[in-house]
């Protein structure tokens, strides 16, 4: 139905319920952050709703066309019959900042208009939330009165990293669409195609660090992740006994025009240990353990405790260095 890469199971599954003869009004989408979920959900909106509004006017299987009037409408933000709810900036005037804790009931309860009146160009709407583990308690069960008395021709794509969190009343009333991470080579295709510009080195780089994800590979990308990298292995590799290395991986990832670099290193170290680890059996598995857990404990309190980025990253690099 698309040509995103990978999952094709979970593709096809959905394409063929779209050409059965009644599409279930829910979907859960579920699977690891950034493996394609809400790219999916997107490219899935567009084909329902291209195909609802010129039935028979695409060849089966295939993408929705650029130059179709559907797909200018989605891409304009102005298609009267599609939504997307998702975290706002905290502050209008900075959209690429900060963004908003939550999916809060008010922008759920915005849908309600629309769902007054019937779809304005064809039968069908659709409405994708993205992601659904963000909704605050109030909009979840907003969101479940919709669920449970679906608005005529509407279907909700739900997006979710961590269906655990949703409320069981919301995944009762969703099929479930499950997404995997994808392989290696899989990583560095969709890499190719988002970053065409990329030195080969540095896409290998960001697909080894992505963890079969995509998304994640590109929040990372042009951050020197191939020197992050380097400098990891060489600590893993000689146990950096003069502390010389991760003095020099502290200092280059403190201060403020390092920030960036310095949260992509806080996501990619315990990774980095989790890979070394698969390669273990018996104590040295329980050392590489060990040092995960604790870096990613200290990842996890970094950002949120603003613990200084230098003395962060040292302590960080000899958790690495315990793989010695």
């Amino acid at each position: 139905m698309t040509s995103l890469i990978g999952n094709t199971a979970a593709q096809a599954a959905f394409g063929a319920a779209m050409q059965g003869r009644s599409l279930h009004h829910a979907w859960l989408l579920v699977g690891p952050e950034g493996v394609g979920k809400a790219s999916f959900a997107r490219a899935a909106a567009l084909r329902m709703l291209a195909e609802g509004a010129f039935p028979g006017g695409l060849a089966p299987g295939a993408e929705v066309p650029t130059g179709h009037p559907t797909r200018a409408l989605v891409d304009a933000g102005s298609h009267p019959d599609f939504k997307t709810l998702a975290r706002l900036p905290k502050d209008s005037d900075k959209p690429d900042q900060d963004l908003a804790r939550s999916i809060t009931i008010a922008q759920v309860r915005s849908l309600q208009p629309m769902f007054a009146t019937m779809p304005s160009m064809s039968a069908r709407r659709v409405v994708v939330i993205d992601a659904a583990d963000d909704l605050e308690r109030g909009g979840a069960n907003a969101l479940l009165k919709n669920l449970e008395e679906p608005p005529a021709g509407t279907i909700f794509l739900l997006v979710s990293h961590a269906p655990g969190r949703l409320l069981p009343t919301i995944r009762s009333r969703c099929r479930l669409l499950r997404f995997e991470a994808l392989a290696e080579d899989q990583v560095a295709s969709v890499l190719h195609g988002q970053l065409p510009a990329a030195a080969p080195e540095d896409i290998a780089a960001l697909a080894r660090t992505a963890d079969g994800a995509p998304g994640r590979a590109l929040r990372h990308a042009g951050l020197d992740v191939l020197g992050m990298q380097r400098a990891l292995t060489t600590i893993a590799t000689s146990g950096d006994p003069d502390n010389r290395e991760r003095v020099k991986l502290a200092r280059a990832l403190a201060g403020k025009a390092a920030a960036p670099r310095y949260a992509a290193f806080l996501d990619l170290a315990p990774s980095f240990i989790a890979r070394a680890a698969r390669a273990r059996s018996g104590p040295p598995l329980k050392v590489a353990l060990d040092a995960h857990a604790a870096a990613r404990d200290l990842a996890g309190a970094a950002l949120g405790l603003s613990l200084d980025p230098q003395a962060t990253v040292f302590e960080m690099a000899g958790m690495v260095a315990r793989l010695r």
